[in-house]
C-alpha cells in the first residue's frame, strides 16, 4: 500500500483511561439516510455519528434534490426527499469513489426516479465483496441493468415486483438491498438466509416507522409486504457496537479502563461473553459499559468469527491485538472475510507472534477451506510490542494499528489515519481524553 501524508506519532506504554461516547452505528445510520429517498414526508433520525459515510451519503442526497439540515439537537439530521430529482453522473462519482453505500440507493431511485446510475464503487480491502449478486437481485425485482463505461445505468419499466430470494451467504449488504428494494415492490418478497445482525433489526425497525409491512422469522427469513407509498420516520439509531468493541480492546491491550458511554449489552453480548473469557472485566449500567484489564495474565482462547449471533468479524481484529499479551496460544478462525487476517504481518514486525494458516483451525470447516486463503491465525504471547511504521490497510485493522501503537513501547509512526474517520467519530479528540500521547507531525502533541 501506498504510504500517504495522513500520519500519527503515537508514544506507547501508557494505559488508556477515562471517558468516552459512542453514537450511532456506522453500519445502521448511512442505510437510515439511504431509507428517507422512500419516503413522501421528511425523516428525523437522531444519534448520527461525524464520520465520513454519513458524509457521502449526506452528498449523494443532496445530489438527487433530497433536503438534509442539522435538527434541534447535537447529531439530528432531518431529510425532506420531496423534490427527488437525476443527479449528475460526475458528482455521483466524485462522492461516492470512497464508499460502497451508493449500491443501495439502487431501490430507492428507482421506485422514485424509475433509473439509476452506480458508478465503480470503494470501501476496504478486506477480501472478495461482489456487488454482482446486488444487480442480480434487482434483476430479480425486474430492473434492467447496462454496464457502461462509467458504471452502471439501472432501468425500471415498471413497478418492481416482490420475488423469491435465498442469499448463498447471510450478506448484510445483500439483505439490505432486499429490503429497501422489496418495501415499495407489487406483492410480496421472501428472503431466506438474511443476515440478522442488530444493525439490519434495527433498519427494519425505521422501515416500520414509514409504513412497511416486514416480518423476521426465527429461521433467517423475511418476508415483506410492499406497499403503495410509505410516510417519513423519527428514529434514534441505535448505538455502534463495532466501535464500542475496538475501544474496549484498546482497554484490554494497554491494560486501561475505559467507560463507553453509549455501549448497550444486548448487541454485544456475544463479544461481551469472550472479552470476559480472555480475562478482561466489564460493568454494565444504564449509559454504557466500562472496560478494564484487572490485572494478572490474560487467558489464551480459541475465537471464531460468523454471522451474527455469532462472534462479528469487525471485534475480531482490534481484540487480536489484546490477545497477543495473553499467556499461551490463541486460535483464530476467520470465517467471515478472507483476506482479514492480513493486518497481522505488521504486529509480527512489533513483535509479535502469529502464524496464519490456510487450514480451518479450531472450529468447523468454513467456506474459505481449501480455497488457499490464510484465515486461520495462531497468536503466541504474551509479547512485548515495539513501536514501527504502520500502513493503515482497512478501518478495523488501522484501528487495531493504534491500539498496537498504544500498547507497544517506543514510537511509531501510523500512516493513513484517515481511512480511521470512515468508522471512528473524533477518533483523535477521544485519543486525547483517554490520555494517549499522540502528535501530528508538525504540530504540538496532542
Amino acid at each position: 500500500m501506498t504510504v500517504t501524508d495522513d500520519v500519527l506519532l503515537v508514544h506507547g506504554g501508557t494505559p488508556l483511561e477515562g471517558e468516552i461516547r459512542v453514537r450511532g452505528a456506522k453500519n445502521l445510520v448511512p442505510k437510515a439516510m439511504v431509507a428517507a429517498l422512500l419516503g413522501s414526508a421528511p425523516s428525523r433520525l437522531r444519534n448520527v455519528p461525524d464520520i465520513r459515510d454519513v458524509r457521502v451519503v449526506r452528498g449523494l442526497l443532496q445530489l438527487h434534490g433530497v433536503t438534509v439540515r442539522p435538527g434541534e439537537e447535537p447529531g439530528e439530521l432531518v431529510m425532506d426527499p420531496s423534490h427527488v430529482e437525476s443527479a449528475n453522473v460526475a458528482d455521483i462519482d466524485a462522492h461516492a469513489g470512497s464508499s460502497r453505500i451508493p449500491i443501495l440507493f439502487c431501490g430507492p431511485l428507482l421506485h422514485r426516479l424509475g433509473h439509476a446510475f452506480i458508478p465503480g464503487l470503494g470501501g476496504c480491502d478486506i477480501g472478495g465483496r461482489p456487488i454482482d449478486f446486488h444487480f442480480e437481485v434487482l434483476r430479480q425485482f425486474g430492473a434492467t441493468i447496462e454496464k457502461r463505461a462509467d458504471g452502471q445505468y439501472l432501468e425500471a419499466p415498471q413497478r418492481l415486483r416482490g420475488t423469491k430470494i435465498r442469499l448463498p451467504y447471510p450478506s448484510v449488504g445483500a439483505t439490505e438491498q432486499v429490503l429497501l428494494t422489496a418495501v415499495l415492490a407489487e406483492g410480496v418478497t421472501e428472503l431466506s438466509n438474511a443476515a440478522v445482525e442488530p444493525e439490519i433489526e434495527d433498519l427494519i425497525c425505521v422501515l416500520q416507522k414509514m409504513g412497511a409491512i416486514i416480518a423476521m422469522d426465527t429461521d433467517r427469513t423475511i418476508r415483506i409486504t410492499g406497499v403503495d407509498s410509505l410516510g417519513g420516520y423519527n428514529h434514534h439509531a441505535l448505538s455502534d457496537r463495532l466501535e464500542a468493541a475496538s475501544w474496549a480492546s484498546a482497554a484490554l491491550a494497554t491494560e486501561g479502563n475505559i467507560y463507553v458511554r453509549g455501549a448497550q449489552q444486548r448487541s454485544m453480548m456475544t463479544f461481551l461473553n469472550t472479552y470476559r473469557k480472555v480475562g478482561g472485566a466489564f460493568e454494565i449500567d444504564d449509559e454504557g459499559i466500562r472496560f478494564w484489564h484487572p490485572g494478572g495474565s490474560l487467558n489464551a482462547i480459541a475465537l471464531e468469527t460468523d454471522v451474527h449471533p455469532g462472534f462479528q468479524t469487525d471485534w475480531q481484529q482490534p481484540l487480536v491485538v489484546a490477545l497477543t499479551q495473553a499467556a499461551g496460544l490463541s486460535i483464530v478462525h476467520e470465517t467471515v472475510y478472507e483476506s482479514r487476517l492480513g493486518f497481522t504481518s505488521a504486529l509480527n514486525q512489533m513483535g509479535a507472534h502469529i502464524q496464519l494458516y490456510r487450514e480451518c483451525l479450531g472450529g468447523s470447516d468454513c467456506r474459505f477451506g481449501q480455497r488457499n486463503f490464510l484465515h486461520s491465525a495462531v497468536v503466541s504471547g504474551p509479547t512485548k510490542l515495539q513501536g514501527a511504521d504502520l500502513v493503515i490497510p482497512d478501518l478495523r485493522g488501522g484501528f487495531s494499528y493504534l491500539i498496537a501503537a498504544l500498547a507497544a513501547q517506543g514510537t511509531s509512526r501510523v500512516h493513513g489515519i484517515d481511512l480511521i474517520n470512515r468508522g471512528y467519530e473524533n477518533f483523535m479528540d477521544k485519543l486525547v481524553e483517554l490520555g494517549a500521547k499522540v502528535e501530528l507531525p508538525g504540530k504540538a502533541a496532542l
